[in-house]
């Protein structure tokens, strides 16, 4: 499967962002907590299962705020994107989303990598 969200290419749907991207010395929970401080709605990602191979280890986490910024990484590149829509998405609804992602292993030398691998990322509002 191509990462993306339900099953779906979550690039299909065309849309767009720019993110800020914080430090990297900043806590993610830290920056989150900033950004509620200041009135902001919140979202917060977090790897909960992972399979093969992943970029980022379970229990890593990526705040997001309505505008698109972010603190942290759940993984990089696509993977990372569609997760941000999602948490606007989210931020919107105020429905969490489990979010699947994956290569296999047959597809993983055409995009860069040496075995397939599939992680899972949780996606909540932050109250």
């Amino acid at each position: 499967m191509i990462p993306g969200r339900a099953g779906t290419d979550a690039g299909s749907a065309g849309a767009v962002y720019s993110p800020a991207v914080m430090s990297a010395s900043e806590h993610p929970l830290d920056q989150l907590a900033a950004w509620r401080a200041s009135g902001r709605d919140t979202a917060l990602a977090a790897v909960v299962r992972t399979w093969g191979s992943s970029p980022r280890p379970v229990g890593s986490l990526l705040a997001i705020s309505d505008r698109g910024e972010m603190a942290g990484s759940v993984s990089g590149g696509c993977v990372e994107a569609a997760v941000v829509e999602a948490a606007l998405d989210v931020m919107r609804s105020g429905s969490p989303q489990l979010l699947k992602f994956g290569v296999s292993d047959e597809s993983a030398w055409s995009v860069g990598l040496t075995c397939g691998g599939e992680l899972e990322v949780f996606v909540e509002k932050v109250l």
